[in-house]
Formats: structure tokens, sequence, C-alpha cells
């Protein structure tokens, strides 16, 4: 088969992807090597097996990402000192971030995984996710330059940055410096609920300050569903 025969099987596979992202790939192996997990990975192993895998994209992604977030964080916030537009940063680009990021450009169904990681729910595990997204930026870069990465960031992170508000904190550290100023005790965090299977789940937790009704906030992890939950709780009493 022929390169150009190759390529065109590979874009007929990964279109709805590509379209998801907004970036048509000159060279569609770019793509194609940032969904291949090291387990998919045969006949080499040790540092042959990581280089053909996603890790050395990931590794680039995660700076250009950073570098993205960072200028448009400084440009956003003129007034900011380092130490809160720090902690913005690392909100936006944690791996929770970054995987949830993987969940609205739909990367999930394209991920090229070893048969022993397909069975143990690697498609949806947060870290896997999260690395993935990185090394997609990263191919997008490589494709297409710095220009083309940044608006896909733009993208995907601007409306997050938008939803973080005014605070530059975790919403659970917001809330209980919130509390410790009213004299009240530190919130406390209850599982309302467990959905979905293992490899996916959904939970509901509620946060609790005495003397205020409950707030829920949801979300694919106990952590994000608490963040969730005190987002809420600080959006209703600010």
């Amino acid at each position: 088969m022929s390169r150009a025969s190759k390529e065109g099987g590979a874009r007929d596979g990964l279109g709805a992807l590509e379209q998801s992202l907004g970036h048509v790939f000159a060279d569609i192996g770019h793509l194609a090597l940032a969904l291949t997990h090291i387990s998919a990975v045969t006949g080499v192993q040790g540092s042959r097996a990581r280089v053909k895998s996603y890790q050395r994209l990931e590794f680039l992604g995660d700076h250009v990402l950073g570098l993205v977030v960072s200028d448009m964080l400084y440009r956003s916030y003129p007034d900011a000192e380092e130490g809160e537009l720090s902690r913005r940063l690392s909100d936006l680009v944690c791996e929770e971030a970054c995987a949830e990021v993987a969940q609205e450009m739909g990367i999930a169904p394209f991920v090229r995984l070893g048969a022993g990681e397909e069975r143990t729910g690697g498609r949806h595990r947060q870290a896997i996710l999260a690395d993935i997204t990185e090394a997609v930026l990263a191919a997008v870069y490589l494709d297409a330059g710095f220009p083309a990465a940044e608006k896909l960031v733009e993208r995907f992170w601007r409306p997050r940055l938008q939803r973080h508000g005014s605070a530059g904190r975790d919403p659970k550290t917001a809330l209980q410096e919130w509390a410790q100023a009213r004299g009240l005790p530190p919130p406390n965090y209850r599982l309302v609920e467990r959905e979905g299977p293992d490899h996916n789940p959904q939970f509901r937790i509620a946060v609790e300050v005495p003397g205020w009704e409950p707030m829920e906030g949801v979300g694919s992890s106990k952590q994000s569903a608490q963040k969730a939950a005190a987002a809420a709780f600080l959006e209703r009493v600010n």
C-alpha cells in the first residue's frame, strides 16, 4: 500500500476528531501518534516503544499548553501578582482539567490501546486522557506551527479561564477561607450518589456549612465534584 493510501485510510478513521479539533492535519501521522498509548506499540520494547507512543508528544504539548495559558492569564489579569497567576495556571493545566478537555474534544473513542489496557478501562482513565490531550496539542503544533496550537488552546481553555471567576483559587480553598472568616467550622463534603461504570463514574457530592443550605456538584471524580459543589456554594453566597 502506498503512503498516500495509508494516510488516506488513517484520515478516514480520524476525520471526526479532526472536525472536533477544528484542524485538518497536513500529516495525519502526527495525530495518529498522539493517540497511541505505549500498550498499543508492538514489535519493540523499552525506550523504542516509548518513542512510538504519545509520550514524547505529551512532553512537548505540556510546555506549549503552559506557554499559551500563561500568556492568556498574563493578558487577562493585568493587576494579578505572580502567585495568583501561578495558582490560576496550575488549576487550568492540571490533569483533571486536561482530562475534562479530552471529553469536550471527544478523544476517548480514538485512543489506541493494547488489549490489556482496554480491558482495565484505560480508554476512560483520567491520567491517560490528560496525557493524550497534551500530545494532541503537540501534534497540532508540529503539523501547523504555534499559531494553530494557540488557536486550539484558546478554543478549549479560554471558556475554562472565564468560568474560574475572580478569586484565582481552588473553590474548596476559597470556601474554607470564607467559612473561617465567619467563625464557621470547615465545610463538610458528603457523597450523595455515585453512578456509572467503574471506568467512567459520575459523583454527586453535597457541601454542607452549618446555618446554610447545602449545595451539590457533579464530576467524574470525587475531587471534581467537591470543587463543583464549592463553586456553586460560593456563587450563591457571593
